[in-house]
């Protein structure tokens, strides 16, 4: 159900609901409310703020999220690893990064060998 906002036609003679913008839910085929519920003062419908985050998530980086999952799944954890610090410090992000020293960790790197991208000297695992 929306909510939807509404304030006084005089905020000086309403009550303390409709003296300022108040919220109320309703039906999207409902009528809009033409009168404070608390003091019957007459009221209007506000146009509402939009607050909405809007996330670029390219075909790209989807593509090599299901690699790195992929990668997960076969327990090849420095190639998830590599690929997963590649991308983190493409698209700057903060949990891909997290995913990628989490994955070092299990192809037994130590968290001393890992420089800021990735491990020194490469893969040790023989993959």
């Amino acid at each position: 159900m929306p909510i939807y906002e509404y304030e006084s036609f005089r905020p000086e003679k309403g009550c303390p609901s409709c003296r300022r913008p108040f919220e109320t839910l309703q039906g999207i085929r409902d009528a809009p409310l033409a009168l404070c519920p608390e003091c019957g003062q007459r009221v209007r419908k506000l146009m509402s703020r939009c607050r909405a985050a809007v996330i670029d998530y390219s075909e790209e980086n989807a593509a090599i999220e299901n690699r790195i999952t992929e990668f997960e799944r076969d327990r090849r954890w420095s190639h998830a690893a590599e690929l997963a610090d590649t991308q983190s410090s493409r698209i700057e992000d903060a949990g891909l990064k997290t995913r990628a020293l989490d994955n070092y960790a299990r192809a037994g790197y130590s968290p001393a060998s890992l420089s800021e991208n990735g491990p020194a000297g490469g893969c040790e695992e023989g993959e």
